[in-house]
């Protein structure tokens, strides 16, 4: 039986209704915590997560847990027709709508309430849905990824982005101290939430990351699923084909 890990350990709603007020009260500081604590590296693992769909050139793209953004625009350098990113926080969204219409991006990209779980769009719609640090979030992180491939055109590429978890001494040793110990006080200052920034490494440590999430991909009905190691381990890019 999988652990359910939720921010708010005193409330008795659902991980859903949880890590959706979590991400509500987190939104207005989330983009300069993100950058600042993993260093500015989340940058680049987002441009590699991205370069692996170049080949395939998709047109039409579904960004889930979408959050402010971020993912959306950086599949724009694919030159897609469309990009819908979808998201349970509207405090997020409200954040990722104002960053799109200042950059100019709100013709191509379209925020809009959704679901991972009960996703509104047709079968066979998108050539390429994308996550990234979102899948842990995930309630029923099966039927999540269910959802994705229903939406996913025959032969479309799913790619997702997460955390995970280092395993080589000492960089095991020195990513447990900082993510355990370091980066809930910085989140704690910054978003005035410390649950959001506890519940981060708690989430992580409970994902069930490399080759375990390829077998849920498997489950799901992706083939030729694979796992790429980045930073020496602390996140991950995943793929899959329907």
């Amino acid at each position: 039986m999988e652990k359910v890990v939720v921010p708010y350990k005193e409330k008795e709603s659902n991980k859903k209704v949880q890590v959706a007020e979590m991400f509500d009260n987190i939104s207005p500081r989330y983009d300069l915590l993100n950058h600042l604590l993993s260093l500015g590296i989340d940058i680049y693992w987002r441009k590699r997560a991205i370069k692996l769909l170049k080949p395939h050139k998709p047109e039409y793209i579904l960004d889930i847990a979408t959050g402010t953004g971020d993912f959306a625009i950086e599949a724009l350098s694919l030159k897609p027709k469309k990009v819908i990113g979808v998201d349970i926080s509207e405090g997020m969204l409200a954040h990722g709508r104002v960053k799109m219409a200042k950059k100019g991006y709100d013709k191509i990209i379209d925020l809009q309430t959704g679901d991972s779980e009960n996703l509104s769009f047709d079968d066979n719609t998108f050539d390429a849905v994308i996550v990234s640090f979102g899948v842990r979030n995930f309630e029923n992180l099966l039927a999540g990824l269910q959802n994705m491939y229903k939406v996913l055109k025959p032969g479309g590429r799913v790619v997702v982005l997460e955390f995970s978890k280092p395993r080589s001494f000492p960089f095991k040793q020195i990513y447990n101290f900082y993510f355990k110990y370091v980066l809930p006080k910085i989140g704690k200052v910054i978003s005035k939430d410390q649950s959001a920034y506890t519940y981060l490494p708690e989430s992580v440590q409970a994902f069930p990351d490399g080759n375990d999430f390829l077998k849920v991909l498997q489950n799901a009905g992706f083939n030729e699923n694979k796992c790429i190691p980045l930073t020496f381990g602390i996140s991950s890019i995943y793929t899959g084909v329907k």
